[in-house]
């Protein structure tokens, strides 16, 4: 029912939130506000950033190293940052990094800001914290923005994003990555026991009938 509830609703979904984010939008959490601009990621949408930022909340960050690959707006990193974390955040959308780093300033803290396709520029790196909240649907991007949702039609960007994190998973760090009930969960699953990359749940909550889920990433 779900499934045909959403693809009734789609169309009309769509064309709202292209309306809605031609123009930068305000998202806050808490203490937190951050501006979300045009083709980057909209967080107030879905739960997915909502949770994460609940979960990181919880996470002991005082002079960590903390990785948000694939930041969007930042708002993750940002927090990270204000728990006294030694933050690193990543995109591939030029308009977002420079939103971060107004972002950044206008929340008073600060972060490495880098432009990587995953982990392209951060072989010299390691963090003791990777989080990863990643396009999931299986349909190829036609734009930056779109980068955002989709993951290729045959799920190009696990592919590639699970062969490169197998040099960043160390017993000693933690990495976690949010799924909802809407991808196509074993598939990605799949993908990564094929680089020797299991999945283990640490969190699971349902909202507004759809079940979320933070996973732990470990070799």
């Amino acid at each position: 029912m779900r499934a045909v509830i959403k693809r009734i609703l789609s169309p009309f979904l769509k064309k709202a939130s292209a309306v809605y984010l031609a123009q930068p939008r305000k998202y806050a959490y808490k203490n937190l506000s951050v501006v979300v601009a045009p083709s980057v990621f909209p967080p107030f949408i879905t739960i997915s950033t909502k949770l994460l930022l609940e979960f990181i909340e919880t996470l002991p960050l005082q002079n960590k190293t903390l990785l948000e690959l694939g930041c969007g707006c930042g708002i993750i990193s940002v927090l990270a940052a204000q728990k006294g974390a030694n933050v690193t955040a990543t995109d591939i959308n030029d308009v977002a990094l420079t939103a971060l780093e107004k972002n950044a300033t206008d929340n008073q803290v600060s972060i490495d800001i880098i432009k990587s396709d995953l982990f392209e520029k951060l072989h010299e790196k390691t963090f003791d914290y990777i989080i990863i909240n990643p396009p999931y649907y299986p349909k190829r991007p036609n734009s930056v923005a779109e980068n955002a949702w989709f993951c290729g039609e045959n799920f190009e960007y696990f592919e590639a994003l699970f062969a490169q994190l197998v040099d960043f998973l160390i017993a000693e760090n933690k990495t976690y990555m949010i799924l909802s009930e809407d991808c196509e969960l074993e598939t990605i699953k799949k993908i990564g026991l094929k680089n020797q990359i299991h999945f283990n749940l640490v969190l699971e909550k349902k909202v507004a009938l759809e079940s979320n889920y933070i996973f732990e990433l470990k070799l």
